[in-house]
Order: C-alpha cells, then sequence, then structure tokens
C-alpha cells in the first residue's frame, strides 16, 4: 500500500569551504538527530564543498565517497537523501543532485541553468534532461538553485507532486528566492520545497536560510532563517482535492522546448 503523506527533514546547515570530509562530518551529526519517522532528508546544493567555482580544488575520489556516505545514511535512517555535489567525469564537470533512496536505487539530475553571474557556466557542463523520481507513492522532480528562477523548465507537465529545489541562495537577493518557490508551487499546483544553506563562505557572500515549504495554494508549511533542521509533511490528500477542484492544470498552454 502506498504512502499517503512523506515526512521530510530540510537541514539548512553552514558549509566549510572546498572541505567535503569535515561537512560530511557536520552533516551527519545534524542527521543523527533527526526523528526516525522521516521520509527523505533535504541538503543544500554543493553541500560539501559550498558554491565553488574552482572544482580542480576538489579530489576527483570526494564525490564518490561522498555518494558511499549518502547511501549508508539512507540505509540507517530508512529515509532517502537529497543534495548536489561537485561531479568529476572524464573531462567535464557537472553540478550534479543526488536522490539516495534506503534500497540503494541513486538517481541524478545535472544543473541545467549554471550561473552566469558566477561563472558557473565556465567551470560546469549543463544538464538537459529533467530529473522525475517516484518515491512512496510520490511523483518527485528534484532542482538546483538558479533553476528557479526558470518557470519553463519546472513546468508541470508531468503530473509531479512536489518540487525540491536545493540552493546556495545569497541574502541579497533573497526576495527572489522567497517570492519564486511560492510562485513555481501556485502555478504547478505542487508542493514547493526549498533548501538554502545559511553562513559567510570564502568569497565574502553571505547566506540567510530562508529554507521553507509550500503547498499546492502557496501557503507556508515550514520556514526558518536559522541553522537548523525543520520538518514539514505533504499529503496525497491535499494534492487530490486541490487539482480535482481547481482544475488549473488542465488549462495550460501547450508548448515543447526546443
Amino acid at each position: 500500500m502506498k504512502k499517503e503523506c512523506l515526512e521530510i527533514a530540510l537541514v539548512q546547515t553552514h558549509l566549510i569551504w572546498e572541505n567535503p570530509k569535515e561537512n560530511r562530518k557536520i552533516i551527519t551529526e545534524k542527521i543523527k538527530e533527526i526523528k526516525p519517522s522521516i521520509d527523505i532528508i533535504i541538503l543544500p546544493e554543493m553541500f560539501t564543498t559550498g558554491f565553488t567555482m574552482s572544482p580542480k580544488n576538489i579530489d576527483y575520489n570526494a564525490a564518490l565517497e561522498t555518494l558511499e556516505w549518502m547511501k549508508t545514511i539512507s540505509k540507517e535512517k530508512n529515509a532517502a537523501i537529497v543534495g548536489s555535489i561537485v561531479y568529476k567525469e572524464e573531462t567535464k564537470n557537472y553540478n550534479r543532485l543526488y536522490f539516495v533512496e534506503p534500497s540503494g536505487k541513486i538517481s541524478f539530475y545535472n544543473k541545467k541553468h549554471t550561473f552566469t553571474l558566477a561563472g558557473e557556466d565556465k567551470v560546469y557542463t549543463a544538464g538537459d534532461k529533467k530529473l522525475i523520481v517516484t518515491y512512496k507513492g510520490f511523483k518527485i522532480c528534484p532542482l538546483i538553485c538558479y533553476d528557479l528562477r526558470f518557470p519553463v523548465w519546472s513546468r508541470n507537465t508531468s503530473n509531479y507532486d512536489v518540487l525540491i529545489y536545493v540552493a546556495n541562495w545569497p541574502k541579497k537577493r533573497v526576495l527572489a528566492w522567497d517570492s519564486l518557490l511560492r510562485a513555481r508551487a501556485i502555478e504547478n499546483m505542487a508542493y514547493c520545497i526549498g533548501v538554502n544553506r545559511v553562513g559567510i563562505d570564502a568569497l565574502g557572500f553571505e547566506y540567510p536560510g530562508h529554507s521553507s515549504a509550500y503547498d499546492s495554494l502557496g501557503k507556508l508549511l515550514s520556514f526558518t532563517d536559522k541553522e537548523e533542521v525543520i520538518y514539514t509533511t505533504i499529503t496525497k490528500e491535499h494534492i487530490n482535492t486541490t487539482r480535482n477542484k481547481l482544475k488549473f492544470l488542465e488549462d495550460k498552454d501547450l508548448f515543447n522546448l526546443v
């Protein structure tokens, strides 16, 4: 029988610059305190390094070690774990999100919209495929940071239930973060969850958190601007009731990306 709700943990944390080992250690301690009923644990973008534009500084094996760590955590907590890391594949670097399940199943998504303002497009290869994960009866679309600004890419043509954004979103543009998360929820009639980091990175950028969750009508369910783990619960009943009553998705414009 499919579970009719998901309990989700949003891990809002500071990050040590370009230090996968230390970041895994910090996050492990935070995850130890997460309640046992959780179904999904969400971490920020580039949670082992911070938003580095120097992938050459990250050892090739760091991604493999982190992936093994994610598999171990997922199995121990009996929860899926989600977050993005620096991933090297032959001559290319990716800002790659992994969705790791307790069964050992691994899905990944390469960030589509690389952040040109920081030169991300110069050092990371953009992805071209959206990922939809079916987990415990829910269809989930995980995306990364700058993707949030592009509604066509997140457009709900797959009848997904949940949008997830992992991010390193700076304080000076946090109004856009708050506004767009709510907008993506409303326009796609889906839950929308964003997990950001906190603290100041090695380049002097400050991150305010504002990790949050919205329901399909844009109602704020969870929010924090502190370094902490917060929780939200999403239900099939809410999605089904809202979409059956308000059939807005049926009126969407039809077009294809080229």
